[in-house]
């Protein structure tokens, strides 16, 4: 009888525990859906994730999709094969939400420069959903952000319709102390990249730190043996002789201080080739090509122009651009006596609109995991 009786127990007991089991798995798997949502909310419209798995201590999506808007120059404006994120699970009930880490495995990027020289990167992430109500948005600080095997298309309506293509492969980077909304504080950050060209890759790479509030910044940037071809609509009209092979390195040690740019650098063009002549009157960047070519012929291929970059950047009559130019161009005629606008228009270019994209998209994933790990603060 007593044996009856304990195993009546013990059914009762295996029951309760089959019930709490199917109860918890069915309550994670309301979670996990709440949370996908939530995600998908915070990466606004257009946005997919294959796969969400939840841990005790990291959160992963896979299959992170981005779709582009119609008249956006490539299918997708951001995706990744996984993104994981580590949040300090007690600062989910603070103001200050603390991320350790958020790694995004093989993700691409793809980012417009308008007709206008506007840089659109990631436009429905950095939109963001709207929030009702008036509560003050939580702090969410990110000690890093890491990129592995990443690509990012640059496309520049301003030389080219369509727009010219840039593409970058093979980014590692990591970034370190974001802090969102506010983006206060020093985030420093280290980039390494394949610039890809039509005839040869050349590298580059990037570091410093960066206060996006106060536009306060120091960055190195170093170019090696980057394809001249791929850069020639910054170089030269279409009336002009065109570039048959070359190769650009680019050294520049930047600092941005209370607004005021100082950026002493060296450019060298090497192995330049031009294609076959049309006529004695050819020219390359204004300049007589054949004057080019004999200039070159006496400097083993090579042209080095040492400038340094100098302005006001809330002045709205410093361009960076035009500044680069001019700096090239007054270093360039000390040797040739002619300008190469073109070519500093495009490094200038680069360099520009790769800080804007960089900080641009740090925005972007602050809000994104704001919304995500909480975005307003608790009343």
């Amino acid at each position: 009888m007593a044996s009856t009786k304990a195993k009546k127990s013990a059914l009762i007991i295996l029951a309760a525990i089959l019930v709490l089991v199917v109860g918890a798995i069915l309550g994670f798997q309301a979670a996990v859906g709440l949370l996908r949502g939530k995600v998908l909310e915070a990466l606004g419209p257009n946005s997919e994730v294959k796969e969400l798995r939840v841990r005790w201590s990291a959160v992963e999506l896979n299959g992170l999709r981005i779709k582009a808007r119609r008249g956006w120059p490539a299918a997708d404006t951001l995706r990744a094969e996984r993104v994981v994120i580590v949040p300090s699970l007690k600062s989910l009930l603070s103001d200050r939400i603390q991320v350790g880490s958020v790694t995004v495995v093989r993700p691409y990027l793809s980012a417009l420069r308008t007709r206008d020289g506007k840089l659109q990167v990631a436009p429905g992430l950095l939109a963001g959903p709207a929030t009702e109500g008036k509560a003050a948005a939580r702090s969410v600080t990110i000690s890093r952000i890491t990129l592995e095997d990443g690509v990012v298309e640059l496309f520049d309506a301003t030389v080219a319709q369509p727009p010219l293509k840039i593409r970058l492969e093979k980014i590692q980077a990591a970034m370190r102390d974001v802090v969102a909304p506010a983006l206060t504080g020093k985030s420093r950050f280290d980039l390494t990249a394949l610039v890809k060209g039509l005839q040869r890759d050349g590298r580059a790479t990037v570091s410093g730190w960066v206060e996006v509030a106060s536009k306060d910044s120091a960055v190195k940037l170093q170019l090696r043996s980057v394809d001249l071809v791929m850069l020639q609509p910054y170089l030269t009209q279409a009336t002009e002789t065109r570039v048959q092979r070359g190769a650009l390195d680019l050294d520049l040690d930047s600092e941005v201080k209370q607004n005021r740019l100082r950026a002493p650098g060296k450019v060298v063009i090497s192995d330049l080739e031009f294609t076959p002549t049309r006529g004695v009157l050819d020219t390359f960047m204004g300049v007589p090509r054949a004057a080019v070519i004999n200039f070159l012929k006496n400097r083993e291929s090579k042209i080095a122009i040492n400038f340094i970059l100098e302005g006001d950047i809330n002045n709205p009559r410093f361009t960076l651009n035009e500044a680069f130019a001019t700096r090239l161009a007054t270093g360039l005629a000390e040797n040739l006596g002619v300008s190469i606008r073109g070519v500093a228009e495009g490094v200038g270019t680069l360099g520009q609109k790769g800080l804007e994209a960089a900080g641009e998209a740090a925005k972007g994933v602050g809000s994104a995991l704001q919304q995500l790990l909480g975005g307003q603060k608790k009343r």
